[in-house]
This record gives structure tokens, C-alpha cells and sequence, in this order.
């Protein structure tokens, strides 16, 4: 099994693959989301992982994206791996005299509080990732910091300033596993789908969602990003309980795609258990 993620070693994305695949044959690093799912759809790798929603944060929207517009491959299988960011200081130099903090944009969202209190006289910038934010602080001309996780700075021989800095204890982030094919049912599964509609109506909204709604099915999450095609009109996301493969499942997807335009099945995959959601990753 060839497992491609979020590159380089030391992202909380190698993480999630390690934990999703722990004897893998490979981990294929890659430098972007995009890159990623490009790599199974390729044939370098089998299996891809990608964050998709931060606990503090929100959707990923560039993986979210990827789903409904750019790729057919399935959500497997959902880790929910715990942040707790580091901070990284270049040698020989006092937090007060930091000018620049790299990470990953969503990492340095993550930190915005403990950003402003303790390095108010800094510059975020941004990195492509958290482990590449130890380069980028390693080479950088100004006095600088980086935000990044405790195994990146092992990776990297660095010394560890500051733990857990995250704005939240809770922080977490959901990641995806995708292939070519999704799950098959286990009795504790969850679905998601995309759908859009061809014109805009009084009620459309919630006459769709009655489709579940009316069959009893629990609805865990809905988001919206734009439809790409004109403003104002937008995709909706959509995660419910249950398998696309269980009766009740089935007949209330047909009555959301009866309804809709654009309908996708992102894929259906076991709910995150215990083991996927309470090791501390700090």
C-alpha cells in the first residue's frame, strides 16, 4: 500500500497517514493538495490523505473544492488527528526580538492569539506547510520563528521554545482518506454527497433535505462553497448518518438527486471511533 499526503515529513498530514497506515510500503510526499490526489489518480500512489475540516478553523475549502469539481475518488475512511502546535526559534535570539513566524496559513490561524500576545512585533508568513516552515525560519535573514508540530522538530534536530500554543485545547483536524473506491458498510457509517440546484426557489432547500429528514435520517454537517459558474449561487455539502449501500440511505439519495442538478456521492466510510480521535499528537 503506497500512501500519498501532504508533504514534507513532519506535517500533521504524514501523521494521519502514519496512523491511517502504519506499515505501508511507502508514504509519498507530495507539495500540494491538488498534488496529492494527483498521485492515486496517476498511479503513484493508492491511497491519498488530505485534510478537510480544522476544528478552529472551518472546511478546508481547497479540498472541498477538489471533491465536488476535480476528481472521482471516494472518501474511504475519516482520521480526527489533535493539533497541538510548537514554536521553533532561530538560535541566539530572544522572543522579543522575532520579526517574521512562518508556518501554514491554517497553523498560523490556529495561533493568531498567541501570536499577537507573544510575538506582537512579528510578521506571519506564510509557509506551504508546517514541517516547511522549519526551513523557511532556518534560512530566513530575519530574526524568525516557526510554528510547526513536535515531530517536525525532531525530524529537523530542533529545539522546542513553546508547546501546545494552538488558541484552543480542542484544536483537531479531520482528514480523508480517498481511493478509488469508498467503504463497504460496517453498521456504524456516515455519507457524504454534493448537490446543486438549476434555479433558485422559495423552499428548494429545505424540501431536499426532507428527503431525509422524512426517512429519519440524522444529518451531521452542511456547508456551501460557490458554484464557480456565477455569483450568489452555491454547491451544498452535505454529511448524513448511515451507508449509501443501506435501504433507507438509498431511496433518500435518489429523492436528493430527483430534486437537484449537479448530485455526487463523495463517499461513505465508517464514523471515526475512539481510536481515531483521543491520542494526544503533541
Amino acid at each position: 500500500m503506497r500512501i500519498a499526503f501532504l508533504g514534507p515529513r513532519g506535517t500533521y498530514s504524514e501523521e494521519a497517514a502514519l496512523r491511517h497506515a502504519s506499515q505501508a510500503s511507502q508514504l509519498v510526499p507530495c507539495g500540494s493538495i491538488a498534488a496529492v490526489i494527483g498521485a492515486v489518480e496517476g498511479g503513484a500512489a493508492d491511497q491519498a490523505v488530505v485534510p478537510i475540516e480544522n476544528s478552529l478553523e472551518g472546511a478546508v475549502t481547497h479540498t472541498t473544492d477538489l471533491l465536488i469539481h476535480s476528481t472521482h475518488l471516494l472518501i474511504r475512511r475519516e482520521i480526527v488527528l489533535p493539533i497541538h502546535h510548537c514554536l521553533l526559534v532561530q538560535p541566539g535570539f530572544a522572543l522579543p526580538l522575532v520579526r517574521v513566524v512562518y508556518s501554514h496559513p491554517q497553523a498560523l490561524a490556529q495561533c493568531r492569539g498567541y501570536i499577537a500576545e507573544h510575538l506582537p512585533e512579528a510578521e506571519p508568513l506564510a509557509s506551504l506547510s508546517t514541517a516547511g516552515a522549519v526551513k523557511d525560519m532556518g534560512s530566513s535573514t530575519r530574526p524568525a520563528a516557526a510554528i510547526t508540530s513536535r515531530r517536525a522538530a525532531e525530524i529537523f534536530g530542533a529545539k522546542i521554545f513553546a508547546r501546545n500554543i494552538e488558541d484552543a485545547a480542542n484544536n483537531k483536524t479531520r482528514f480523508v482518506v480517498l481511493a478509488p473506491d469508498d467503504a463497504e458498510p460496517t453498521g456504524r457509517d456516515k455519507t457524504s454527497i454534493c448537490f446543486d440546484f438549476t434555479e433558485d426557489a422559495a423552499g428548494i432547500l429545505h424540501g431536499t433535505l426532507g428527503e431525509l429528514a422524512g426517512r429519519g435520517i440524522n444529518m451531521l454537517k452542511i456547508e456551501s462553497r460557490p458554484d464557480r459558474r456565477s455569483l450568489g449561487r452555491y454547491i451544498f455539502l452535505v454529511d448524513i448518518e448511515g451507508h449509501r449501500e443501506d435501504a433507507v440511505v438509498t431511496e433518500a439519495l435518489r429523492g436528493v438527486q430527483k430534486r437537484a442538478a449537479l448530485f455526487r456521492v463523495l463517499g461513505s466510510y465508517p464514523r471515526p471511533g475512539d481510536q481515531d480521535g483521543s491520542q494526544d499528537s503533541s
